[in-house]
């Protein structure tokens, strides 16, 4: 089988397709969630401990960088080491608010599949009365000894 051929059969298939427009929203819903915790999340939680922006925290490990200094120009600072921990803040958060949110999309999701299974799960055949009658009886013969 050429290799062609073979991606070929490869991209048409479903999955492939499925995952790519998976890829591509999930990208879109990313930035979504990055607009939420940069402009409306982060605005809060700087008017309530009174840090306007997570990017500017570190920590200089070595060299001579003046206190205040914003984090590009300190980084630029030559011979300095800088342990920069105010954007991992800022992405950790961002992950706790996605996962927060596909969680509870997984669980609409799940709840919807078992609704609608329970509303196609067929109901148990009804006996009729000879059927019925004969059930009792054979339960009866069995308890005999």
């Amino acid at each position: 089988m050429s290799i062609v051929k073979e991606f070929k059969e490869f991209a048409i298939k479903g999955n492939a397709m499925d995952l790519a427009v998976g890829v591509i929203i999930g990208a879109a819903f990313g930035k979504i969630i990055d607009s939420i915790v940069k402009d409306l999340i982060m605005p809060i939680v700087a008017a309530i401990i009174g840090q306007p922006d997570f990017s500017n925290l570190y920590v200089v490990l070595r060299g001579d960088v003046p206190a205040g200094t914003p984090l590009v120009e300190a980084q630029k600072v030559a011979g300095a080491a800088i342990f920069a921990y105010g954007n991992f803040i800022t992405v950790a958060i961002n992950f706790l608010l996605l996962a927060v949110v596909v969680f509870m999309m997984v669980k609409g999701i799940n709840s919807l599949k078992r609704k609608k299974e329970a509303e196609q799960a067929p109901a148990p055949a009804v006996l009729s009365k000879e059927e019925s009658l004969l059930t009792e009886i054979r339960d009866l013969l069995k308890t005999r000894p």
